[in-house]
C-alpha cells in the first residue's frame, strides 16, 4: 500500500533550530478542532476540551512540534483493524473517527507518537488531519517564528 508515483505530497516539517517553544501551534490546533471556534470557550467551556493534534516536545533548550509525518509506508494504516485509518488521495493519512473502535493499535505502531487517544465520550484515536479544507494548516499559519513549514516531497 505504498504511496509512490509522480505526485508530490505536502508534509509539515519542524525546524527545531528556530522553535521557541511558545506552543501557539497547540493553541491554534485546539481552536481549529473545537466546536465553537472561540478561543475562550474552547479552553474554558467545551467538555471535553479539544485536543491538539500537534505536540511541542521540549528537551533543554531544544523544542519542536511533532505531528503525523504522513509516512510513505504508514504503520498506522496497515495496523488499523476497522479501516478508520486510510491514505487519502492527496497522500495524507486521514482518520475517520466515526469508524475508529478504540483498539489503539495505531497508537502502538506509530513511530512518531503522533496518534493519541481522544478525550471524547467514546473511545477513538485522534491525529493531525492537516486541517482538511484549509490552504495551510493552522499550526503552520500561526507559528510566529516560522518553525513549522509545509514541504512537498516527491512520493
Amino acid at each position: 500500500m505504498s504511496f509512490r508515483g509522480n505526485r508530490t505530497m505536502k508534509r509539515i516539517r519542524a525546524r527545531e533550530e528556530v522553535c521557541i517553544g511558545c506552543r501557539l501551534c497547540e493553541v491554534y490546533c485546539i481552536l481549529q478542532h473545537s466546536q465553537t471556534r472561540d478561543i475562550l470557550k474552547a479552553f474554558t467551556r467545551e467538555k471535553p476540551r479539544p485536543l491538539a493534534r500537534i505536540i511541542v516536545e521540549e528537551e533543554g533548550p531544544l523544542s519542536f512540534g511533532t505531528q503525523c509525518a504522513n509516512c510513505d509506508e504508514p504503520a498506522c494504516v496497515h495496523a488499523c483493524i476497522s479501516g478508520a485509518m486510510q491514505r487519502a488521495p492527496d497522500g495524507t493519512v486521514q482518520l475517520d473517527e466515526q469508524k475508529c473502535i478504540g483498539c489503539w493499535t495505531c497508537i502502538a505502531v506509530c513511530p512518531h507518537g503522533a496518534v493519541q487517544r481522544s478525550n471524547g465520550r467514546r473511545p477513538a484515536a485522534v491525529k493531525c488531519d492537516m486541517c482538511v479544507g484549509a490552504d495551510v494548516p493552522v499550526c503552520v499559519a500561526n507559528c510566529p517564528n516560522e518553525a513549522l513549514a509545509i514541504v512537498e516531497d516527491a512520493a
